[in-house]
């Protein structure tokens, strides 16, 4: 019997070893390269895609993007609209928890979204919820928080109610500033509720670690109200933004996921990796912003003849590989039921453009035989931004004998720079739709709009037209609006359109549900990895 006993025990334990070296047991990790350090997981103060990667992990919003890039309940698992389109009543899910257990209600959504248009906070982003009923004016100090269009009904009733109808509003919810807080966290902890060990989140994952320009860690949520079909144990964020080191270590297989690599890379990596690499045509547009604030720049003429005398095609074909188009409107094609409006300059060939640059800044007073012209080129570190920067400068010195410098940070300090009014020259930016929509690119600037309108251009004619295409309700009608802003947008030059982009990315082939889209949007809850 004793025989018999010890022989079964050992089955057991044989069997007990057998089932712990299980593949089907083992953690499952994403390795992702995210190209840079966030600058904040606080959801008021957010502004960049690297930051909206790891928020939209850590949260769910009223709404979100699956993974083809459509708007589907988040959240919210039903909403109605009011037969005029101003009221927005949505259901939250019942289920819906945050990771410390408690439930999420429409208290929370709606001090998160009090909390981001509350003057006190600062939050660079709370114009993209201007569309609720008093938010700007409550976001200017103008009225009490008291009056702004949000309310909870009840525990998972949430009521918003609009200025105007927003076509795009459900697309604004999904924005990553637009994604709720705990409100019992955020009065418990203050400013420290981000912090891991701290932070209460309702997404698919919970913050674990943060070890700044190393790596940061999360994990999957157990009290996701969707956690049985999230199929990743853990995801680890890495924030490097030297291109070449993330290349090295995706094909060391230390990676499986880099977001941004250098173009000049495509043709190698395509004949390495084939379909693992991704250049994914976006709503994105690359541009140079000039301070209008100081001369030169503060000149339409010198504006219009730096913008013209850039070679779009060769930026194009020779630094990026063919992976972007030239661009001569804010507004990247692609947008349903809207025609961009091109600078004028666009249809005449480079050396035409050339010529007209010369006699502008001639006629400016500038270039040969007048001031001399210093420019500082200001961009964020990257190989692919410095080649543009080299090229852009070498451009400027043939046609105009300008002396050009150039100074980089990297991205975090870069755009903080801007965004907080600091002085420049001329700066690198891109901009990625927050919604496909035309506004979205042509609201950066809008005087009023000191966060993103870097180069602070002030221009009242464009301004009243941007005011009337919020109240005008007929889509064909808005778009004539829109495209005659563009249009003097383009004229006046105080950006200067370079590059329709596209997105790059090292898609390891153990990753799985990976979808190509123009959003650009990839949460981790709807990936797998695969030995």
């Amino acid at each position: 019997m004793a025989n018999r006993l010890t022989g079964f025990r050992a089955a057991l334990l044989a069997g007990a070893i057998l089932l712990g070296a299980s593949p089907a047991l083992a953690e499952a990790v994403l390795h992702r390269g995210n190209a840079g350090e966030p600058q904040t997981l606080d959801q008021a103060h957010t502004s960049i895609n690297i930051e909206e990667f790891i928020l939209k992990d850590l949260y769910e919003g009223l709404t979100i993007y699956d993974a083809s890039g459509k708007i589907v309940p988040g959240a919210a698992e039903s909403w109605t609209v009011s037969d005029d389109g101003t009221v927005y009543t949505f259901k939250l899910r019942g289920d819906a928890k945050w990771s410390d257990g408690s439930p999420v209600t429409a208290e929370d959504f709606a001090f998160s979204i009090t909390r981001v248009e509350d003057p006190k906070t600062a939050a660079g982003y709370a114009n993209i919820l201007y569309p609720i009923k008093n938010a700007e004016k409550v976001n200017k100090g103008e009225v009490g928080l008291d009056q702004l269009g949000v309310k909870a009904v009840d525990a998972t009733t949430l009521e918003i109610t609009l200025e105007r109808p927003t076509p795009f509003f459900l697309e604004l919810l999904a924005h990553q500033t637009a994604l709720p807080v705990s409100k019992a966290s955020v009065e418990k902890n203050g400013a420290d509720f981000v912090k891991p060990g701290t932070m209460v989140s309702n997404g698919a994952f919970k913050l674990v670690s943060h070890v700044p320009n190393d790596n940061l860690v999360v994990e999957k949520n157990a009290e996701y109200w969707d956690a049985a079909n999230v199929k990743l144990d853990k995801v680890i964020f890495y924030p490097i933004d030297d291109q070449a080191a993330s290349v090295r270590r995706f094909e060391a297989k230390e990676m499986d996921l880099v977001y941004n690599f250098s173009a000049d890379q495509i043709d190698r990596l395509k004949d390495s990796y084939g379909e693992q690499v991704h250049v994914s045509p976006t709503l994105a547009t690359y541009y140079y912003a000039f301070d209008t604030r100081q001369e030169p720049y503060s000149d339409v003429r010198v504006r219009r003849a730096l913008s013209m005398a850039v070679d779009r095609d060769f930026l194009a074909k020779e630094i990026y590989s063919g992976s972007q188009l030239p661009a001569y409107s804010m507004v990247p094609p692609g947008i349903e039921g809207y025609e961009p409006a091109t600078a004028d300059f666009g249809t005449l060939s480079q050396l035409d453009r050339e010529d007209e640059a010369v006699k502008l800044m001639k006629e400016a007073g500038y270039g040969e035989g007048g001031k001399p012209l210093k420019i500082e080129i200001r961009y964020n570190t990257n190989p692919n931004h410095e080649r543009v920067a080299t090229a852009v400068a070498d451009m400027w010195k043939n046609t105009f004998g300008a002396d050009v410098s150039m100074v980089n940070l990297d991205v975090s300090s870069h755009y903080a720079y801007l965004q907080e009014g600091g002085k420049f020259n001329v700066a690198r930016a891109g901009w990625v739709a927050d919604y496909a929509d035309a506004e979205n690119f042509l609201a950066l600037s809008v005087s009023t709009n000191k966060t993103f309108n870097y180069g602070q251009f002030n221009n009242a004619e464009y301004d009243a037209l941007m005011k009337k295409s919020y109240d005008e309700r007929d889509p064909a009608a808005r778009a004539k609006i829109l495209h005659d802003a563009e249009a003097l947008l383009m004229k006046e030059q105080p950006i200067a359109p370079f590059l329709t982009q596209a997105d790059l990315w090292l898609v390891s082939s153990k990753v799985q549900g990976w979808q190509d889209n123009a959003a650009n949007q990839h949460l981790s809850r709807f990936l797998s990895v695969s030995e």
